[in-house]
């Protein structure tokens, strides 16, 4: 099988993933604070995706092993959509596209999110890292995981101060106990 059929088949898939998980979950009755995070995620996300691409063709950049490199990508994006799937569904109603509280909010500190306060981003970038790894060029490869990193970090800024905002010391307490996105270390 061509490259650019496993390529293009694992994209589908994840962007059928995120378009199913994201299905009518945009929070409606709840209280949105959203801070514009969701438009900025999109443009930078798809920005990130084109300039990736356009990079992938710069010889001096290529990385050597690119066969290697495609196939271990690959694997990234398929481990990214799984921790992003276990994350969605582990947070249940709570999930949203947009930043908001919801009625009767519950804070969620069971499977992933007992070690890490953001497991679908972190699902969401080694996603990102992989598609970068699989076009094969380190310059792609820096695009498609730094600008997402850049925009889900603000995200994370902007969810976290929602979260403090409804839960006070309870999520705080909750942030000193866990990372943000690796287990240890950030």
């Amino acid at each position: 099988m061509r490259h650019s059929l496993v390529f293009e088949a694992v994209i589908i898939l994840w962007v059928a993933m995120e378009i199913v998980c994201s299905f009518g979950k945009r929070a409606s009755a709840a209280v949105a604070r959203d801070r514009g995070s969701l438009i900025i995620i999109w443009v930078m996300l798809i920005a990130a995706m084109f300039a990736a691409g356009a990079l992938s063709d710069v010889d001096e950049t290529k990385i050597p092993a690119a066969e290697t490199a495609f196939w271990i990508g690959i694997a990234f994006v398929l481990i990214g959509m799984a921790i992003r799937v276990v994350a969605i569904v582990t947070l249940g109603r709570y999930f949203t596209v947009n930043v908001a509280i919801q009625r009767e909010h519950e804070l969620i500190e069971r499977g992933m999110y007992r070690h890490l306060r953001h497991p679908s981003y972190l699902g969401s970038l080694l996603s990102f890292f992989g598609v970068g790894l699989a076009m094969g060029n380190w310059l792609s490869l820096a695009v498609a995981f730094l600008v997402p990193f850049v925009a889900l970090s603000y995200r994370m800024a902007v969810e976290e101060r929602a979260l403090i905002d409804h839960f006070g010391d309870r999520y705080r307490d909750y942030a000193r106990r866990t990372k943000r996105l690796i287990p240890g270390l950030y």
